[in-house]
């Protein structure tokens, strides 16, 4: 053995050993499942590589995964003769825990504990640190396909780690488990017992598609643990609910069980089977830009990659799941793929059959549907902007809020259905915050004669809503844009003549922030509000593409003025006794200000705005 090296961990790596080993699993039989799931992955990214590397030294005869029991000594090893590891790669995937998010997983898994949903966590990419629940120290030995030399890595789960270089290494990764005696009253059982991980397989691994061998202290022969049945590939009607959950949770490192389960076959002129699995919830990275996404690939039970992203929209990243396709060359590359007829088809009905799912659900289950539409939503909106093939279907599932009940979503069909009679519009109105949205001057009049409003307020709402036009022949159109022909039961509206002149002359003032001050037919209470054009772009996506990064003109928008506001009177009134007073001049500026704020506008000058207004009210006092 070579020259042995230590390295410390990396603080957050130490911390999130120490939540491994005490707190994260209350089921510490999964770090067998964890274990197992990453050699069958060393297993298929082997086969993979021999099939696209025909001068790759490595003996592909008999792949398969290996348990070995040592009951005197306590250990128990994994073992395959998959693709292994090169050094760097110990160090940096195993030594570091060098995965992005690592901290931000820390932080999101002690709020959930303080939640009570703190059983979520393979999917973070840690399930081998899984070992230190059960054992008190762990040795890697590992060798790269096509390498001489292998990496030996051991830590007791504490501070530091070794890492040296073995001249004789074996091809593959062996973990070794030197085990912590057994606690059944803290759900720590006694792993170097057969009969014991007979169990946990069974329950676990049973779909693996490598032979899982154990070979234990008593037996001549090794034992063939797991079946080794493609799940994705027998009858739905002979798989149990729990065979689901738990290839679910190999697939995705998930440790909750899915939502929903879509397992479809396709015959005919394209053939395949599909096993997709829709999440209970978010991970904390699905808005993270260059986040993992996608389905697994095999083509006749040969895997061919874990996050085949020509499968599915990215809109629909968060679906998991196993896609095995008999028609394809095993020969492929992602560029290939993403070119392929046959992947495009494949696409085109997966899609299809989510969204399907999805309506069903929507139809069935509500009050499950809701869950999922509060988790993945605003993904699936994404979906109005980029996929206008199926855009009706995804109008469809849509869940949006509105004003007429703020505790519970609307869909698209059931507003039209509540359509007043003479009403052609769906009205909307498009925010960053859903609370300045209900309280929103554009809303009085709307409320005034009894009209819903749906209320859009996640960032890609101001993107889909000008692009999709209509829904069901009725159009869509902004509360806070054109000219709304709403009259309210009210008193008589004063002429416009009465004013004319004010309204030329803060058009003249307030040149620089608005094209046009006009009176309005939407206000009831408040004084002021800003409206756009029927053809400008409205503020929420101005801000939007600002926010990445593209360079997008200010548009001016329209004061609009309630006449029968005691603040415009009073202007108005006041303007005609005293015309341009620099008192009254300030007051216009409020005004519009005041119209900025309260649509949830962003001010050029807030200290300033601060400063005379505090200037205006001591003067009152």
């Amino acid at each position: 053995m070579g020259q042995v090296e230590t390295f410390e961990f990396q603080a957050e790596a130490q911390q999130l050993l120490q939540l491994m080993i005490h707190s994260i699993y209350s089921n510490k039989d999964v770090f067998l499942r964890e274990l197992v799931s990453n050699a069958s992955d060393a297993l298929d990214k082997l086969r993979l590589e021999s099939l696209v590397d025909k001068d790759l030294d490595a003996d592909t005869s008999d792949l398969h995964i290996e348990l070995t029991v040592d009951r005197e000594q306590r250990t128990l090893t994994v073992r395959d003769n998959g693709i292994g590891m090169t050094r760097d790669q110990v160090v940096e995937l195993i030594g570091t825990i060098a995965r992005s998010g690592t901290a931000e997983f820390v932080s999101r898994w002690q709020q959930a504990k303080q939640d009570g949903t703190a059983e979520l966590i393979g999917k973070f990419g840690v399930g081998f640190y899984s070992s230190f629940m059960v054992a008190d120290r762990v040795v890697l030995v590992t060798r790269r396909a096509g390498q001489t030399e292998g990496t030996r890595w051991e830590s007791a789960g504490a501070d530091t780690y070794e890492v040296s270089t073995v001249a004789d290494a074996p091809p593959g990764t062996a973990v070794t488990l030197h085990l912590k005696p057994a606690d059944e009253d803290n759900h720590l059982f006694d792993y170097a017992d057969p009969a014991v991980l007979r169990r946990i397989v069974k329950r676990y691994s049973d779909f693996i598609s490598w032979p899982i061998r154990m070979l234990a202290p008593e037996a001549e022969e090794p034992e063939t643990l797991n079946s080794m049945k493609a799940l994705w590939s027998r009858p739905a009607a002979e798989i149990k609910p729990e065979e689901y959950t738990e290839f679910y949770r190999h697939v995705s490192h998930d440790w909750t069980d899915p939502l929903e389960t879509i397992h479809l076959r396709a015959e005919g002129t394209l053939t395949f089977d599909a096993l997709l699995f829709l999440p209970a919830r978010a991970p904390y990275d699905l808005f993270t830009r260059g986040t993992r996404r996608g389905v697994q690939l095999y083509i006749r039970r040969v895997f061919i990659m874990d996050d085949c992203e020509a499968l599915l929209p990215e809109y629909l990243r968060f679906v998991k799941g196993v896609v095995d396709a008999a028609d394809l060359s095993l020969n492929v590359s992602r560029e290939i793929l993403q070119q392929d007829r046959q992947i495009q088809t494949i696409r085109k009905r997966l899609v299809r059959k989510v969204l399907g799912t999805l309506k069903d659900m929507l139809a069935k289950d509500p009050e499950r549907y809701a869950g999922f539409w509060r988790e993945f939503g605003q993904a699936v909106k994404e979906g109005l902007v980029n996929d206008p093939d199926n855009q009706a279907a995804i109008l469809d599932v849509v869940q949006l809020t509105s004003t007429h009940d703020p505790a519970r979503p609307t869909t698209l069909r059931e507003y039209v259905e509540r359509m007043k009679p003479d009403q052609t519009e769906i009205f909307y109105l498009v925010g960053e915050q859903r609370s300045t949205l209900e309280n929103s001057p554009h809303l009085e009049a709307f409320a005034a004669n009894g009209i819903e409003v749906l209320l859009l307020h996640d960032p890609v709402d101001a993107m889909w809503v000008d692009m999709v036009g209509d829904f069901d022949g009725k159009s869509f159109t902004s509360a806070s844009r054109g000219e709304a022909d709403l009259k309210s039961e009210r008193d008589a509206e004063p002429a416009t003549e009465t004013f004319t002149e004010l309204l030329g002359w803060m058009g003249t003032r307030l040149t620089e922030k608005v094209k046009e001050v006009r009176l309005s037919s939407r206000l009831t209470t408040s004084a002021a509000c800003l409206v756009s054009d029927a053809f400008d772009a409205p503020p929420a996506l101005e801000r939007l593409y600002r926010a990445m990064g593209q360079d997008v003109p200010k548009t001016k928008r329209i004061l609009e003025l309630n006449p029968q506001h005691q603040l415009v009177e009073k202007l108005r009134a006041a303007h005609a006794e005293r015309g341009d007073d620099d008192a009254l001049a300030e007051t216009a500026e409020f005004l519009y200000a005041m119209a900025l704020l309260a649509e949830g506008g962003e001010l050029d000058d807030p200290a300033g705005f601060a400063r005379r207004l505090a200037d205006r009210l001591s003067r009152t006092l």
